[in-house]
């Protein structure tokens, strides 16, 4: 029996091993390995991050809406066909006309009556019950209509270009946005490098003062003690990397999703971040231009749309002119049998159109006023916009500034803090240093490495938020 389910298994799993292979294939083919620089990132990101891919689309949005708007200055023509059926014909009740008539033309020709006397009108004839129509009827024709002059219509088609540049500064805006988050992100990862390998070289040091330590404890110069002080100190660094391995893993995560990645691909970056790119004279080209901005080009637009609008409701008070034309034929039938012999009736007609605003309540007036306020709002948002850059741009440039100064001087104490480890080490080596001094060497250089890791990193975003604020990035 078990050699049946033995066989049995075999034969399943030369079965199922193509789609295992197959499986296996697909999965391995979804790992791609991508190294990017900080440049590479964002141009990435700019194809793949969905809010940007979805500002794209609303410009192709709004291309269409255009071309729907267009379609109001060229010709419509419209076909129709249809047929009716009646159960009952509609009945009119006329005066009876046909009488008086007959009686006209009897009374000419001199007819008498039965008792030989002329004959004479009836003072009332009474009406007549008729119907019009038949039971069954169709119709088919055409319809052409071409718009010759609207007011609102010229405005319009003046402003489709207006109305795609709002959109498309509008996906520019969210593109930089994505690009400033893509340089911070990116260039924290890069720091974590520089602060992974202090706390390995750390690490090392540590190592080394516990062999040392051990040895020294052997042969009966040192205390337990010391020796598990430091091996405390270096589960304690050893904890500490373990813990921003783990939160350089969720920054790549973020990272990738930012793009727009799949999360199975392999990213590397490439770029590292040095004082040299921070201090890359970004200050002496800090002149900037209120247009540089996106947000003040996209206000710009949106004023000039508004503006278009004022225009538009102040046009709508002129004629509109129009040409229509008709062209239809109709037949009646007691049967339906309109596809066999029968009359088919013409009908055609051609119109031209002025259709003249007179007065309706003074609602175009006020709409206007309304639409002027709306353009002296934007003009209040703009002066303020220009408030919020210089602002903006200022408070950014003395961040930078301070982040630069505060990297120059972290990098000077944590090569200070580095020479005084040294010293102790050797100092303790030689047996005139203490534990306690080497411990607390060793933590002072540590609390310098990372300060110095974190003004890094301050710098280069304080550089990145500058370049922002003034339209550079």
């Amino acid at each position: 029996m078990k050699k049946v389910r033995s066989e049995v298994r075999l034969v399943v799993l030369m079965a199922l091993s193509p789609l295992l292979s197959s499986a296996q294939t697909d999965t391995l083919k979804k790992i791609i390995r991508h190294e990017f620089s900080v440049q590479q990132a964002v141009d990435y990101a700019l194809k793949n991050n969905v809010n940007v891919k979805n500002a794209l689309l609303q410009v192709k949005v709004q291309e269409q809406q255009n071309r729907a708007f267009t379609s109001a200055v060229y010709p419509h023509l419209n076909a129709s066909l249809g047929t009716s059926y009646n159960p009952a014909v509609a009945t009119q009740v006329l005066p009876n006309f046909i009488s008086p008539a007959t009686y006209q033309v009897l009374i000419d020709e001199g007819v008498k009556d039965g008792n030989g006397n002329p004959i004479q009108k009836p003072a009332e004839f009474g009406f007549i019950a008729a119907q019009f129509g038949t039971k069954f009827s169709a119709n088919a024709g055409v319809t052409l209509t071409q718009l010759l002059f609207d007011g609102q219509v010229f405005v319009g088609l003046l402003a489709r270009d207006a109305a795609v540049k709002l959109y498309q500064k509008g996906a520019e805006v969210t593109e930089e946005n994505i690009k400033a988050n893509i340089y911070k992100i990116y260039y924290q990862l890069a720091v974590s490098k520089t602060q992974i390998e202090l706390l390995d070289a750390n690490i090392v040091l540590v190592e080394k003062n516990l062999r040392d330590t051990r040895i020294i404890y052997e042969n009966g110069f040192r205390e337990k003690l010391d020796v598990d002080k430091e091996t405390v100190r270096l589960s304690n660094l050893q904890t500490e990397k373990q813990k921003l391995l783990n939160q350089i893993s969720n920054g790549y995560y973020a990272l990738k999703m930012l793009m727009g990645m799949p999360i199975t691909d392999e990213l590397v970056l490439t770029d590292k971040v040095t004082e040299e790119q921070v201090k890359d004279g970004v200050l002496e080209a800090a002149a900037y231009k209120y247009e540089d901005r996106k947000e003040f080009q996209q206000a710009q637009i949106s004023k000039t749309l508004l503006e278009y609008n004022v225009r538009k409701l102040k046009l709508s008070q002129i004629p509109a002119i129009s040409l229509s034309a008709s062209y239809a034929k109709n037949a009646q039938r007691n049967k339906w049998n309109f596809f066999g012999r029968g009359d088919w009736f013409n009908i055609a007609n051609v119109n031209f159109n002025i259709s003249i605003p007179i007065f309706n309540g003074f609602y175009t007036k006020s709409k206007i006023q309304e639409a002027k306020i709306e353009v002296d709002k934007v003009n209040n948002q703009l002066e303020n916009l220009k408030l919020w850059i210089d602002n903006d741009a200022e408070a950014a440039r003395n961040n930078y500034r301070n982040a630069i100064a505060t990297m120059d001087f972290q990098k000077k104490n944590m090569e200070l803090a580095e020479k005084i480890y040294q010293q102790t080490q050797k100092k303790y080596e030689v047996g005139t240093g203490s534990q306690i001094e080497i411990v607390a060497a060793q933590t002072e250089m540590k609390a310098a490495q990372t300060n110095y890791v974190s003004s890094l990193y301050d710098a280069i975003i304080a550089k990145v938020d500058f370049l922002k604020a003034t339209g550079k990035l």
